[in-house]
């Protein structure tokens, strides 16, 4: 088979790209990047390439999480997520105190200018003290212009996303001021209504964090912040499709009403990914993963510990095409989040790309031109000067 996947052309049973499936199909790459995808009538590899997958809110695996790490744990993380075919990452920090967030956006600023992440999250630490979930309640903050300049100006312009509450005090100001320095605002950990967050959409927030997790439920005469964020076409909603967060008759609901255009799969992973049952620490709270199922002293939900490769799998075993599954996973978040050079197979993109089987499941994985090998950690990345 490795004549027939040479990293300057793949020959593959079939391709996911824009104009829909090319089967059989050759796929050129030139430095780098796709020089074309075509169909091809020779030998063909039994497999289907798809875009690299992009998880615009993971928090860590092998033991370190974004919040604590340093430069080698960072790549420690990054070279986890690659392995499991997401080879475009945001990563997220969890709601701490100022100075570690200064500090932790300092250090990801130059893996971000070094294109080794696309970019930072900040889930918190603007978040409601109700629906907090595992964030450290004690570190959350009213929304204030001066705390988030402070923060901004850490991130150097790599912040690419906030999750905030909107129904916090000062929360309105906070949009503008994140929306004015081209920052994404992220509905979550709210406690809000479904007028408030009616409000919050049209102030700009685009992005609804974990949709279901940490708000409040739909009820059938108190109907709170779910259907305005599903059924609002301005609003991308995240899913964490671990078979934990999300129960599979909800995510094929959600997949329905909003389209696989509005749909992001994303890993919420927290550090215990990669290692197994144990006890770990989600920033600086203990959590015990049990069964692959993270949960902290008080019983709740603490981040995932799935990859993105086993969530697309699952997927596809419950019934999505795999042009859903790679919409989902790749294609849409690469537009909402305004990467313009990936998570397509079309000329002129980074060969950032997935080969799976029919039933979704990964095995082998091409980051800008280089294979890796799914489930190992040996991508080297450049250390920061």
């Amino acid at each position: 088979m490795t004549d027939l996947l040479r990293p300057t052309e793949l020959h593959v049973a079939g391709a996911i790209t824009p104009e829909g499936a090319v089967s059989p199909a050759r796929i050129r790459i030139r430095d780098g990047r796709i020089a074309g995808v075509d169909e091809y009538a020779g030998p063909t590899a039994p497999l289907w390439a798809v875009p690299g997958f992009i998880d615009t809110h993971t928090h860590g695996a092998l033991g370190t999480d974004f919040n604590s790490a340093d430069a080698d744990g960072v790549r420690r993380i990054l070279q986890w997520q690659r392995s499991h075919g997401t080879t475009t990452v945001l990563a997220s920090l969890l709601t701490a105190p100022i100075p570690q967030l200064v500090r932790q956006l300092e250090l990801l600023t130059g893996f971000a200018e070094a294109g080794e992440i696309a970019g930072i999250h900040l889930e918190g630490p603007f978040l409601s003290a109700a629906k907090c979930g595992a964030h450290p309640a004690e570190h959350l903050r009213t929304p204030d212009a001066a705390t988030m300049a402070t923060l901004l100006e850490a991130g150097h312009g790599h912040i690419a996303m906030v999750t905030l509450a909107p129904e916090l005090p000062g929360a309105w100001a906070l949009i503008d001021q994140l929306l004015e320095a081209g920052v994404q605002v992220a509905f979550g950990h709210s406690a809000a209504d479904a007028a408030t967050t009616a409000r919050a959409i049209a102030a700009g927030v685009s992005i609804a964090t974990h949709l279901f997790n940490a708000m409040e439920p739909i009820h059938h005469r108190v109907p709170g912040p779910i259907p305005q964020l599903l059924g609002d076409p301005r609003v991308a909603v995240e899913l964490i499709c671990d078979g934990i967060h999300v129960a599979q008759e909800v995510i094929q609901l959600t997949i329905d009403a909003a389209g696989v255009d509005r749909v992001m799969l994303v890993s919420d992973t927290m550090a215990a990914a990669g290692c197994g049952d144990g006890e770990y620490a989600l920033g600086d709270r203990p959590v015990v993963v049990r069964e692959g199922r993270a949960t902290d002293p008080a019983g709740r939900l603490a981040g995932s510990t799935s990859a993105a490769d086993a969530a697309f799998a699952e997927l596809v075993r419950e019934g999505c095409t795999l042009a859903e599954a790679a919409a989902m996973a790749s294609t849409t978040p690469a537009r909402v989040h305004g990467f313009t050079d990936i998570g397509e197979l079309r000329r002129g993109t980074w060969a950032d790309l997935v080969l799976v089987d029919g039933v979704g499941a990964a095995a082998r994985v091409m980051r800008r031109g280089t294979w890796l090998e799914p489930g190992t950690v040996d991508d080297p990345i450049a250390p920061m000067a």
